[in-house]
């Protein structure tokens, strides 16, 4: 494969048409955002790709849209496989990584998409084949879950993260970083265990507000049958997050509780700073303490 063009963080190259890529059978285990997004996108780029999908209705959707080219079980699909994307629920994850490696080929290579990394990493210490498995997270992503919310550019101009490079071998990372590049992806390398910090406090914490939003809402919408009549846009965006998949989020959640459960802790001490000035009657508290919140501007103006 071509050699990466590094920008700011280690990657990547966005015009695709420069690129010519060798053509690949890939698996994608998992037919929801991620995964059917994937999966229109290297089909796009002239890779052949599988489906292996547990949920019967999903898989059926997931062919009627024309995501994959055939839905198989997993060992058949493996097997005839150069790469093999993981794109289950954090908690399956381990489980279904270790099954693919029994029957992936000798230069095969699996990446999973997953938002949290340590625990992954931690279960697939010692394992006979690890080198052949990268830590990756695309962190790309809706509101929206299943084949149907799967759209092609989701990962255009989006971060594509690399987990404990030194623990896989360097021709699977090369691997999967040309296609996170091919996919118009920039690339970072980054620790397991940072990367859940981070993701921590710029993620999952956003989605465990926006959850609690919802119910605090919904508990006074019992008695005030009006209040969303009255939802302005600021309310649609704030509380965007709380359509996220139940089945997905409980155990990103509970994988990456340690530095969750510290970054709750930090957003309980904000939200009690608010709360004893709106008590006082502090205008000038308030004032204060939304100043400091508005550097935030300058952060993501940067980033931008």
């Amino acid at each position: 494969m071509k050699v990466r063009k590094t920008i700011e963080f280690i990657a990547s190259s966005c015009d695709l048409k420069k690129r010519k890529e060798r053509k690949m059978n890939i698996t994608i285990i998992g037919l929801g955002l991620i995964g059917g997004s994937m999966a229109i996108d290297f089909k796009h780029m002239g890779h052949r790709v599988l489906g292996v999908e547990a949920n019967p209705f999903h898989q059926r959707e997931a062919m009627d849209l024309g995501l994959v080219e055939q839905c198989l079980p997993l060992d058949q699909a493996v097997a005839q496989s150069d790469v093999v994307v993981v794109a289950v629920p954090v908690g399956a994850t381990p489980a279904v990584i270790k099954e693919a490696l029994q029957h992936l080929q000798a230069n095969g290579v699996i990446f999973d998409v997953g938002s949290t990394k340590k625990g992954i990493c931690k279960a697939l210490e010692g394992h006979p084949r690890r080198e052949r498995f990268v830590a990756a997270h695309p962190i790309a992503g809706t509101e929206y879950s299943g084949p149907s919310a799967a759209h092609s550019g989701l990962f255009y101009r989006k971060l594509g993260i690399i987990c404990d490079r030194q623990k896989s071998a360097t021709d699977a990372v090369d691997c999967v970083e040309d296609l996170f590049v091919q996919l118009g992806m920039e690339l970072k390398r980054i620790d397991s265990d940072e990367h859940d910090k981070h993701l921590a406090y710029v993620s999952h914490i956003s989605h465990l507000s926006s959850f609690t939003l919802g119910l605090t809402v919904l508990d006074i919408e019992k008695d005030e049958r009006s209040i969303f009549d009255m939802a302005g846009s600021g309310f649609a965006s704030t509380v965007r997050l709380a359509k996220s998949s139940p089945e997905m989020w409980a155990p990103i959640m509970l994988e990456n509780s340690e530095h969750l459960l510290e970054a709750l802790d930090s957003y309980i001490d904000n939200l009690n700073k608010f709360k004893e000035r709106i008590l006082n009657r502090d205008e000038e508290g308030l004032k204060e303490l939304m100043r400091e919140a508005n550097r935030i501007r300058r952060v993501l103006e940067k980033r931008s």
